[in-house]
């Protein structure tokens, strides 16, 4: 009994001073901060960096913010990373903060955008055919908020085509839920939509082609971004990122199931982890 109390003692010893150990790794670490768009795009890759960056040892935050001011958060080293930069549409601000962000990886590649109507306008398919036809549309064409850089391509579009159109700008919910109404009346309505997202799952919706001005509104390259002194001050993290991509299909996915499924985007990620094995042991490669 005396040797089994000595040996509880001694491991009991040694759990403390490695749970000290882990404790004091995770103190050595900066606090990595995510920069977040209130989108759904954004939600789940920057859910899967929080869990993998923390697993390395970092305390990590989320802060939420409008896309500009998270672009002058990221030049100030306010915040460190941002998961879901798209180019060209966010260029404008890339561009005014070159100097102190860069572009670290590639997350997907063809992010399709562009005008999208019900499957059941079985006439429309290219954005030339909405001439004559915008009397149908209310003239209208249904956007997001009119700060996104992405909606000043819409008013090119409407005049490239000579469409007697006007956008209509609300927030992305106010959008669908004005597509949804529509779409159950089988009436016509356009809207601007992008992919990844839930939309095409939710709405039957089609993009259009854009034959005339295929300039505008050709597919994004999706981006991580952080501020340049990243590298430097936590090297881990900056590797981490480095190694970073995912598949488009993958991130539809985890956008439907948290729209449709009001699926939590933390356990989403964390399924999303365990059934990628290989491309958690990628990210991870961080010496």
């Amino acid at each position: 009994m005396f040797i089994v109390t000595i040996i509880s003692i001694v491991i009991l010893g040694c759990s403390a001073d490695n749970a000290d150990s882990n404790t004091n790794n995770t103190e050595d670490k900066e606090t990595i901060t995510l920069g977040a768009t209130p989108w759904s795009s954004t939600q789940f890759p920057t859910e899967v960096a929080k869990i993998m960056l923390e697993d390395i040892g970092y305390n990590v935050e989320i802060k939420e913010a409008e896309l500009g001011a998270l672009f002058a958060s990221l030049a100030e080293d306010d915040l460190d990373i941002y998961m879901d930069y798209w180019e060209p549409q966010f260029e404008e601000y890339f561009d005014r903060y070159s100097d102190t962000i860069e572009k670290v990886s590639t997350s997907y590649d063809d992010a399709e955008r562009g005008f999208a109507v019900p499957t059941y306008m079985e006439d429309i398919e290219d954005i030339g055919d909405l001439k004559g036809r915008e009397d149908e549309f209310d003239n209208e064409v249904l956007g997001i908020e009119e700060s996104d850089p992405a909606m000043a391509e819409v008013p090119k579009l409407i005049e490239t085509y000579d469409l007697d159109m006007e956008m209509l700008n609300s927030t992305e919910s106010a959008m669908l839920t004005a597509a949804e109404d529509k779409i159950e009346k089988e009436e016509p309505v356009v809207i601007i939509g992008w992919k990844p997202h839930s939309m095409f799952e939710m709405l039957d919706i089609k993009l259009l082609t854009n034959e005339e001005a295929p300039d505008i509104y050709n597919p994004s390259t999706v981006y991580t971004i952080a501020n340049q002194n990243l590298e430097k001050d936590n090297s881990e993290a900056y590797n981490f990122l480095k190694n970073w991509s995912m598949d488009i299909e993958d991130v539809e996915e985890m956008i439907t199931r948290i729209e449709e499924e009001d699926a939590d985007p933390e356990n989403l990620a964390e399924e999303w982890i365990e059934e990628n094995p290989d491309k958690v042991e990628k990210f991870q490669d961080i010496d």
